[in-house]
């Protein structure tokens, strides 16, 4: 099989399975037991918390393990008070959006930030948020369907200069390009472990210990006390190893994939009927995004898949929906053009020969005009 479908989850290292395999079986203490087999558990929760904490330039102390990104997503807008506003961009993720639909049935103001034809969050947006003035902005770093990557560290300082905290979604960017907590300047920042080729399960919000998150889960003190239940030992040593790995490796990584990529694109750009969203967005080194005229993308990609290529209609998440992607609609791509869509994205372990292999099976796809 060819994958590439990266954004949706990866493979995990072998590095990463080897660095898990003795915290499923020989150290299995509760981290929170006093005993030898919990302080051995604790010190491995600790190493991979200044692990994940290294990939963005970010304190130990500043690290909370979640079960995934979305659960990490949905604590970070635990900050609000009561009455507080908030403000997201038209492109975040479902598990952003939901959330933030529900907390305004609870009585917070909702804005969203509009974006332009290439998924761009506009000045003009900005400056409308800072007249209205909600309490926090959530904005993704990198878009998980077109890889646009927002102006998050422009945007977050006039924000903040309003008293207004900033929350940013790295889910994508994270082990793509470099991620700065510090110089993002943002209070709190998502990440999540099964997409920087660790295991799924596992996640982390990034907070500045001044903003007064609280805990979705009661009942334990762990997580300093912001997330309850014992902790998945074996998959935060497993995403502790793959963000060291990803530090270490993001230059090689993404040289490896933004070459891939302008193959990718130049092979795309001649076939017809075809557009390639957010082109002239600057965008993650591995993710591409495009519709074709005519075509249905689910049937697109189930066709793929039978040639044993996978790829995907958009978000993994919301994969089967048949909707247009809510995306492509808030860029305003027509409805039509939208429900062709598929992604692209690559990881690294895809190859050249892989890409002249998928633009051979998708063009023998494609009616010849």
């Amino acid at each position: 099989m060819i994958y590439l479908d990266h954004n949706a989850t990866t493979p995990i290292d072998d590095r990463v399975l080897e660095a898990m395999l003795p915290y499923l079986a020989t150290f299995y203490g509760n981290p929170s037991s006093l005993y030898r087999h919990g302080r051995m558990a604790r010190s491995a929760l600790d190493v991979a918390r200044e692990q994940v904490a290294a990939l963005v330039n970010a304190q130990a102390s500043q690290i909370i393990f979640t079960s995934s990104g979305t659960e990490a997503n949905n604590l970070a807008l635990t900050a609000l008070h009561a009455n507080d506003g908030l403000a997201i961009s038209a492109i975040e993720h479902p598990c952003i959006t939901e959330p933030a639909q529900r907390l305004q049935t609870q009585g917070h103001a909702l804005s969203i930030l509009a974006v332009d034809r290439n998924g761009l969050i506009t000045q003009d947006a900005i400056d409308q948020i800072i007249k209205s003035k909600p309490a926090l902005v959530s904005m993704m770093l990198a878009n998980n369907e077109t890889g646009a990557i927002q102006l998050i560290a422009e945007y977050a300082q006039q924000l903040g200069e309003h008293n207004i905290m900033v929350h940013t979604d790295a889910v994508q960017a994270a082990g793509k390009i470099a991620v700065d907590f510090k110089q993002l300047g943002v209070q709190l920042m998502t990440l999540s472990s099964h997409k920087i080729y660790g295991p799924k399960g596992c996640g982390a919000l990034v907070f500045d210990k001044s903003v007064p998150i609280k805990p979705l889960l009661l009942g334990g003190g762990q997580e300093q006390g912001l997330r309850a239940g014992t902790e998945n030992v074996a998959a935060i040593v497993g995403f502790g190893k793959a963000a060291e790995l990803a530090k270490a490796e993001l230059t090689s990584r993404k040289a490896h994939t933004l070459k891939l990529q302008n193959q990718l694109e130049q092979g795309l750009r001649a076939l017809p009927g075809l557009q390639i969203f957010a082109e002239l967005a600057p965008r993650l080194p591995n993710t591409t995004q495009i519709g074709i005229s005519g075509m249905d993308g689910e049937m697109l990609l189930m066709k793929l898949d039978q040639k044993g290529v996978a790829v995907s209609s958009g978000s993994a998440c919301a994969s089967g929906a048949r909707e247009p992607s809510p995306v492509l609609l808030a860029m305003g791509i027509d409805a039509e053009l939208a429900l062709s869509a598929i992604r692209i994205s690559l990881g690294k372990n895809n190859t050249e020969s892989e890409i002249s292999k998928f633009i051979e099976q998708l063009s023998a796809l494609i009616p010849k005009q």
